[in-house]
């Protein structure tokens, strides 16, 4: 996702939702490549770092798929403008499984 002034918050940097919902999206995203089509049950995330950069790369990773749980964690990375990225956030995610 590309720097956009107005998805910060009043210190300039990446809001906290903007960063959440990237991470919730990833994690939805790397279980529903495995399992199908999921719901969140439990979302957190850690900010680490305040999130400023060019662009915002997030990613995902399935870490357990169960019959009624799934498990998945992402990394938010910040890329500055030689293109190098920097560690800003991480969340961990319990999905649903949904019934086709």
């Amino acid at each position: 996702m590309p720097w956009r002034d107005d998805l910060t918050q009043y210190a300039g940097h990446l809001h906290a939702g903007m960063i959440a919902a990237l991470l919730d999206t990833a994690c939805g995203f790397a279980a529903a490549s495995v399992v199908g089509s999921v719901t969140a049950s439990h979302f957190s995330m850690n900010c680490l770092r305040p999130a400023v950069g060019r662009g915002f790369i997030a990613k995902g990773t399935l870490v357990r798929a169960g019959r009624r749980q799934v498990f998945a964690r992402a990394e938010l990375f910040a890329a500055n403008e030689q293109g190098e990225a920097a560690l800003v956030a991480t969340g961990e995610t319990v999905l649903i499984p949904l019934a086709a």
